[in-house]
């Protein structure tokens, strides 16, 4: 069989990176369509994936609605020159190719707000998989998994941190560190949203260098830290999970990252204007399980800043996600167990249909405030 994926951002390359590896190891030709956008062609690489680029694009939304017909164009022209028997994707690019291949495709989707990508896309989806927290329905041809997206290659079935990243930080090995990662916003579901800006920045880093080494982690490559008590980090991007395994902290306005520190069992703080009555279902099922706290302004985050900071939560932290994961599934062996059965997950026991799965739908937001 041939299965292709697309890889628009580096969470994608992280989402399908072992499925790919272990439809290879079975045998079958696969190919990833790749969008260079941040440091996604340097985790392919990194990773050694077989990858061709079809467009890449920068952190700005003009970046890329400029250059979406040359995308599709090269993005078709490549598919129809694999002929993949399957597709995988999270929006538009894959949809619309597997459309005009007369392919079928399945797409991955865990953010409820998108709903212009869900629009345009699901329609010419043979099967739609998203967490069973996901508070959207998407059709007939929806179907959940138990956990999140981040199951693909942080469930402990697959993923065991390496401390040794200390080592390639300069840091010692109980030197407390926190890490504050800021979102460049440039996706189409991102408009009209904001996260952490300007000079609550500054007021968040001198508080957390009260206590911590301080890391930086800036999508969008906007902030001076010119004489801030704080450092970018500047590790290989690959590594990144290492690093945020061990943090003491992680305060962030982006959404992936916050959900790769409650899988890792780190704190986390997430604030952005997603946050309030309308959140995205996974983010309220972990701060109801104690993993994040979701606020809506840079005051609070320095209150939980230091709630977090000076007392002792690993232990906490850790049995809280143990908790947690037991009641989720490896998404790496779903998404070749969906692979191999081309798409009729009916025949599959690790999905359900919408609608039909026995997790209970997740309350209200309980984060801070609302927008």
């Amino acid at each position: 069989m041939n299965y292709l994926f697309f890889t628009n951002t580096p969470a994608h390359v992280h989402l399908y990176k072992h499925a790919v590896r272990e439809l290879r190891e079975r045998g079958h030709e696969v190919c990833i369509l790749a969008r260079e956008y941040t440091c996604t062609v340097e985790l392919l690489e990194w990773y050694d994936l077989p990858y061709e680029v079809y467009g890449s694009c920068g952190t700005s939304k003009g970046s890329l609605l400029s250059r979406l017909p040359a995308h599709y164009a090269r993005a078709i022209r490549l598919a129809r020159r694999f002929d993949p028997d399957l597709i995988f994707g999270m929006g538009g690019y894959a949809a619309h190719t597997g459309a005009l291949l007369r392919t079928p495709t399945v797409l991955l989707i865990d953010s409820e707000p998108a709903s212009f990508d869900h629009t345009i896309s699901t329609p010419f989806a043979r099967v739609v998989l998203t967490p069973n927290t996901f508070r959207k329905n998407l059709g007939d041809h929806h179907y959940v998994f138990a956990g999140v997206k981040e199951c693909a290659y942080l469930h402990p079935d697959i993923y065991e941190p390496n401390p040794a990243v200390r080592d390639r930080l300069g840091l010692d090995a109980d030197e407390p560190y926190t890490i504050l990662r800021l979102n460049a916003f440039g996706s189409q579901h991102d408009v009209g949203k904001s996260g952490i800006t300007g000079t609550d920045r500054r007021r968040i880093i001198e508080r957390l260098a009260e206590d911590t080494t301080v890391l930086v982690s800036d999508e969008g490559g906007t902030t001076n830290l010119e004489g801030l008590p704080a450092r970018a980090f500047d590790l290989h991007p690959a590594l990144l999970h290492d690093v945020l395994a061990e943090a003491e902290l992680l305060v962030a306005d982006t959404q992936t990252m916050v959900t790769e520190a409650a899988m890792l069992g780190t704190p986390a703080i997430r604030s952005n204007s997603f946050v309030g009555d309308d959140d995205m279902g996974n983010f309220v099922e972990l701060e109801n399980q104690g993993l994040i706290r979701n606020v809506s302004s840079a005051d609070e985050i320095r209150t939980e800043i230091d709630t977090y900071l000076g007392t002792d939560t690993d232990e906490t932290w850790r049995t809280r996600r143990d908790e947690f994961l037991a009641e989720t599934v490896n998404l790496t062996d779903v998404i070749v167990d969906v692979a191999t059965v081309d798409g009729h997950v009916d025949e599959l026991e690790s999905v359900r249909q919408f609608g039909n799965h026995t997790r209970q739908e997740p309350a209200s937001s309980v984060g801070v405030g609302s927008d």
